[in-house]
């Protein structure tokens, strides 16, 4: 969907984001698509290294591509809306924001945030080019929450990939819990993620696995 945009500001879009050139992509979620503009790859690697070899140390950029996980539980948000619902939503580390902006078709207010500049700016073009209004972009690092941030639904995906950043990832989701917030998370089946999924056994309510190309994602709900 594009909200409507006249040619003239659809070129806007695509124009680029500084250096990179964005691409308008369809992304398949069961009987239906939803567009996204997205960074194009060879864009995104050379800025990438150019600023490797300026002296940088730049984060990977993976926040500017759709992961399988993000498609997955944005096309389960589409089977069960009732569980976002009239909610306030919250997607942390959203990248490209997926999830969240597929959401906000039936909940009351929606967060995509992540906590890299860029990924932000991002994240506000394609609000804008959804054309949807109950959807805001924030900057939010989950190392240093603010302590009045509240949500009904908090939305991961693929968020458990840094066995470093495992320990930190728990406490978010137990404080989100403790504050009656439903916790929806989607993971691929890695090895690695193996003991922290083992953590939030106890707390998982349900289970769904989803097939997305090669890969099966879990999507985990926890709490009451």
């Amino acid at each position: 969907m594009a909200g409507g945009l006249s040619k003239r500001q659809l070129r806007a879009f695509l124009c680029g984001m500084d250096d990179i050139a964005l691409q308008r992509v369809a992304v398949p979620l069961g009987n239906r698509s939803f567009e996204l503009l997205v960074p194009e790859p060879g864009g995104v690697e050379a800025r990438f290294r150019r600023r490797q070899e300026a002296g940088e140390q730049p984060e990977l950029p993976y926040w500017s591509r759709i992961w399988h996980s993000a498609t997955a539980l944005a096309a389960f948000l589409l089977q069960r809306p009732e569980l976002i619902a009239g909610k306030r939503v919250l997607e942390l580390a959203a990248g490209l924001g997926l999830p969240g902006l597929v959401a906000a078709e039936a909940a009351a207010a929606v967060v995509v945030s992540d906590y890299l500049p860029e990924a932000v700016d991002l994240l506000e073009r394609n609000i804008a080019f959804s054309g949807m209004k109950n959807v805001s972009a924030r900057r939010l690092d989950w190392n240093a929450l603010p302590e009045d941030l509240r949500a009904d639904v908090l939305l991961l995906s693929d968020v458990n990939y840094e066995p470093a950043a495992f320990a930190q990832l728990l406490v978010v989701i137990k404080k989100f819990l403790g504050q009656n917030t439903a916790v929806i998370l989607a993971t691929p089946q890695r090895l690695m993620a193996g003991p922290f999924i083992g953590q939030l056994a106890p707390l998982v309510r349900e289970r769904n696995d989803m097939p997305v190309a090669d890969s099966i994602i879990s999507i985990l709900l926890l709490g009451k």
